[in-house]
């Protein structure tokens, strides 16, 4: 049944009231036919999404990969590199300073000891669960060894100033002849009596 002006006036319901309810019926009626157009158009919209979503399925069972997941694979690898970069840089620094710990216990003198670790493998050290260095007596003995020559020798008792201690008295024309010394303090003596030939 419509709803009409003659039908509205039946009920001895007056004019301008008539008008209104009208009005506000035929608001109600286009509203109501507004959202039956929306959904009959997202409804007709449904096969092309369900095709796209089959597109996808398909897509996915074959193995191809869509540009997202491509890029997030890509982006996923970098981040993965540079988080493996920073404990490589990390797990170094720890070495290093493991390392020169050791050169200043062996009693490697501290001017010579950036020059001694540029030139050794310090990435070789290892650690033990309680985080200290593997075997860090026998790495102190071959530090000792291996760089003898950079050792400083740390007398307890001084000479008296009146009695300065004399140097050796022998001249030296070269460094290599100080390095061929075969005895270690007779060595280091030279070495600290002839200094400017090793350029300090």
């Amino acid at each position: 049944m419509s709803l009409t002006r003659k039908f509205l006036s039946a009920f001895g319901i007056e004019e301008d009231k008539v008008d209104e309810i009208i009005k506000a019926h035929t608001e109600t009626v286009d509203a109501l036919k507004e959202q039956r157009d929306a959904y009959k158009a997202d409804a007709e919209k449904l096969p092309a999404v369900q095709k796209e979503l089959d597109d996808l399925k398909a897509a996915a069972e074959k193995g191809d990969k869509d540009p997202y997941k491509v890029k997030y694979e890509a982006l996923k690898e970098d981040f993965d590199k540079f988080k493996s970069d920073q404990k490589e840089k990390e797990t170094h620094a720890k070495k290093e300073s493991a390392y020169k710990a050791l050169l200043e216990e062996a009693g490697i003198s501290e001017k010579r000891i950036a020059s001694v670790l540029k030139v050794s493998d310090v990435d070789a050290i290892e650690f033990a669960e309680d985080g200290k260095v593997k075997d860090a007596d026998t790495l102190k003995a071959s530090i000792k060894k291996e760089w003898e020559d950079f050792i400083v020798t740390k007398d307890t008792q001084g000479a008296p100033t009146a009695t300065p201690p004399a140097g050796s008295g022998k001249t030296y024309k070269s460094k290599d002849e100080i390095m061929a010394i075969k005895d270690v303090k007779e060595r280091q003596d030279a070495i600290a009596e002839n200094h400017e030939l090793f350029g300090f």
